[in-house]
């Protein structure tokens, strides 16, 4: 029992704070959806709309980066510095690139995307307005993107090392220039000019430009104890060996996060076939949701990290038993949130300035996703251990490629050749994932997630192997 408290105090001590700069940047984008909610139904739906579209940009920057973070966590488990040295460097290029090809699909294929979510009808949301609004949002918000790509550089690597509390900080710091610039640009306050819509982007860009170099300018500046920021920038080659080791993880995990990302954008769409009314709805359900889903988040980051470093310290039996404990703890968490949620479900819609057909779409948005918060807590612990070994092909199979083998197939044609209610529909998706979670279980039992990628020198198959029979 003693164990068990002391992992998940582990556990707890490197989330909290993961939790709170998550919640503080979920709870700015509540703020921003209220705000922009005053403005009508159409802001609300043309920002819900590229905020979708961008997240697949960040969960491809994610994904990019958890590759090198996979091996990051295991070489500062084993001590190797310049091992860990190397993962950062490589973040650089994938970084580059992910984020040339993010802001050329955005400037060239921006309406299109856009204009996928607007093919539903609507009695109160006009789809030419909805579409000139999106346009100036996203137009603004790209500016923001480099910036974001250069502050996960940092934020990720340090939260490898266990260091998740300058993130939180930097993470308060940007939420507290989103709100104020917010309040300034789009309702035009202290003499500035009420951009509205084109304001939100704004603040959101002050602030991603704000978190970048708060957290980069601190590294640098206690650079003498994050010692693998010595030398960082001697060079930005890597030996080829040493970059396509990190590539072969880096490149499974990229695209699961991308299609991953790509299947929620295209369920958003299914969905809004029945109508733009319903984006409206899936949109306030998502961002209250948004804000109390970072608690298994986090707990499933704090879980990878502690596995990898425990892998890379070659502690195989008890990086499997940490990984069911912090299952199980997390999935109970996530009954306490579920009960949270529900409870202010009708409240919440109550703050947007829009129908109350949207409204009432809103909250039963939110009870069905609370529901199966237990479900997605446990699935994403699942998913975290299962990566921490290193395993991305088994995580690419797991996550991304069963959610266009089930979920996307299934809600596209429930949605076209059905008479069946959206949020029956809804539903049926959100429980599909308990055939997941069975298939989580069972990779976990088995043990074939388990490696030790800091250790070349040792055969990890004939570790597992060893660890199976004993």
């Amino acid at each position: 029992m003693t164990k068990d408290r002391t992992i998940y105090k582990k556990a707890l001590k490197l989330a909290v704070p993961i939790m709170v700069q998550n919640g503080i940047t979920n709870m700015v984008g509540l703020i921003d959806n209220l705000m922009v909610g005053s403005l009508g139904s159409e802001a609300i739906t043309a920002v819900s709309i590229v905020t979708q579209l961008i997240f697949v940009f960040n969960l491809a920057i994610f994904g990019g980066f958890s590759g090198p973070g996979i091996y990051g966590a295991q070489y500062y488990g084993k001590g190797d510095t310049e091992g860990f040295r190397n993962t950062v460097r490589i973040k650089h290029w994938i970084g580059l690139i992910i984020l040339i090809g993010g802001i050329l699909i955005f400037l060239f294929g921006g309406e299109f995307l856009i204009g996928l979510y607007l093919r539903g009808e609507s009695e109160d949301v006009d789809p030419v307005l909805t579409m000139k609004l999106a346009k100036e949002y996203l137009s603004i918000m790209l500016w923001g993107l480099p910036f974001f790509v250069a502050g996960q550089i940092f934020t990720g690597s340090l939260r490898e090392t266990g260091n998740s509390v300058k993130p939180m900080i930097s993470g308060i710091v940007s939420v507290s220039m989103d709100i104020i610039f917010n309040y300034i640009f789009i309702y035009g306050n202290f003499g500035m000019p009420r951009l509205e819509v084109k304001g939100a982007a704004v603040a959101s860009v002050i602030a991603r430009i704000t978190e970048a170099l708060t957290i980069i300018i601190w590294a640098f500046a206690t650079k003498k104890k994050h010692t693998f920021l010595q030398g960082l920038y001697r060079t930005l080659l890597l030996k080829g060996g040493t970059a396509w080791k990190l590539l072969k993880k880096s490149i499974p995990i990229f695209f699961n996060e991308l299609l991953w990302a790509a299947g929620l954008a295209v369920l958003t769409q299914c969905y809004s076939m029945r109508g733009l009314d319903i984006v409206a709805g899936v949109n306030i359900s998502n961002v209250l949701c948004n804000l109390f889903n970072v608690v298994f988040v986090a707990l499933g980051n704090a879980v990878g990290i502690i596995t990898g470093q425990t892998l890379g310290a070659s502690k195989f039996e008890q990086a499997k038993k940490d990984s069911f404990r912090l299952v199980w703890f997390t999935a109970a968490i996530c009954v306490l949130l579920a009960a949270g949620l529900i409870s202010i479900s009708g409240l919440f819609p109550s703050f947007y300035n829009t129908t109350d057909e949207i409204k009432g779409f809103a909250t039963r948005f939110i009870i069905i996703t609370a529901l199966f918060f237990p479900v997605q807590g446990i699935l994403n612990t699942l998913y975290f251990t299962l990566r921490s070994g290193g395993k991305t092909f088994v995580t690419f199979l797991f996550d991304s490629v069963y959610s266009w083998v089930l979920p996307v197939p299934c809600a596209f044609l429930l949605c076209r050749f059905t008479a069946l209610s959206v949020f029956v529909v809804y539903a049926i998706i959100q429980a599909a994932d308990l055939i997941k979670v069975t298939i989580g279980a069972v990779l976990i039992r088995k043990g074939v997630w388990i490696s030790n990628l800091a250790d070349d020198k040792k055969d990890s198959e004939e570790q597992r192997a060893d660890l199976k029979a004993s």
